[in-house]
């Protein structure tokens, strides 16, 4: 079964200074939500996923991970204590007993099942019970990283048009990128993950194309041949996510939202990039949307 890209998790010391960046950088934001384990975030909707900017406000709230279970604001809080930046990635779920089931065949480990709920607020004020199921799967050879895959129990709760209208134009989560020292072994759990094969792109660069965004691991000379002066962001780390691409309606429109915020844009053939000292630890590129 495969698996698209539903959200990635964005783990910042700040929630309203980020919030301030990312509606600079011409994207809308939900109300701020609570959940129940001590963060708090703000999402960036989009068509079919989206952006968690995710802060750790209440630690007293905080449970630890146990030997089958993995503890989802435990290890944000970890992040934190090294970097901001993008620290999870979240591949959608129709049915999370099949995610056990096809993680543990395909030789990952597998953690307790997850689920909690929260309140959200619509569009017109209206605070509503959204809830959702997480697997969790893991690589010790990729420590600073974590990955899931999250069921919503209402969508129609969830996803709201009005929260997916960008002044850049964005669309949807077009392509993650994951820097590592064996990208094989990246590459072949990326593949397990979203049931989908990985491909060999270039010397250094893998790819597993999902039905919502591609999944790219880069060994640290194609990360810096491909966005150059990034590579030393994430020396020293075995795995780590490096940012991701939004696919936007129009990339050079983009660039000058971000320019005229103040913002050092980057430049390359394939659309505009900021770097991680601008996008909160993470490269944030605009490309071109499909038509």
């Amino acid at each position: 079964m495969q698996r698209g890209i539903d959200h990635l998790v964005l783990a910042v010391r700040n929630l309203d200074k980020a919030a301030v960046l990312f509606e600079s950088l011409g994207f809308s934001l939900t109300p701020r939500a609570h959940h129940p384990f001590g963060t708090d975030n703000r999402l960036v909707q989009m068509q079919g996923n989206f952006l968690e900017l995710l802060s750790v406000e209440r630690p007293a709230d905080i449970f630890e991970p146990t030997e089958t279970g993995f503890s989802f604001p435990a290890f944000n809080r970890d992040f934190l204590l090294n970097r901001e930046g993008m620290s999870m990635l979240v591949l959608e779920s129709k049915d999370e007993d099949r995610d056990q089931r096809d993680f543990q065949d395909g030789g990952l480990r597998v953690h307790d099942p997850f689920t909690f709920s929260r309140i959200a607020k619509l569009p017109d004020g209206t605070e509503v019970t959204v809830g959702f199921s997480l697997t969790f799967a893991s690589d010790p050879k990729m420590p600073e990283t974590a990955f899931f895959t999250c069921r919503q129990w209402k969508p129609e709760l969830f996803w709201k048009p009005e929260y997916q209208a960008h002044g850049n134009g964005a669309r949807a989560i077009a392509e993650v990128l994951l820097v590592a020292e064996d990208t094989t072994n990246a590459a072949r759990f990326l593949s397990v993950l979203a049931g989908a094969p990985a491909e060999e792109i270039k010397s250094g660069e893998m790819a597993v194309d999902t039905p919502r965004g591609r999944l790219t691991a880069l060994s640290p000379a194609a990360l810096e041949a491909r966005f150059a002066g990034t590579s030393r962001h994430f020396n020293g780390r075995p795995a780590a996510f490096a940012g991701f691409a939004v696919a936007v309606d129009d990339p050079d429109a983009a660039a000058t939202t971000w320019r005229n915020a103040g913002l050092n844009v980057q430049s390359r053939a394939t659309g505009p990039w900021l770097e991680p000292e601008t996008g909160i630890g993470a490269i944030i590129q605009a490309v071109a949307a499909s038509r």
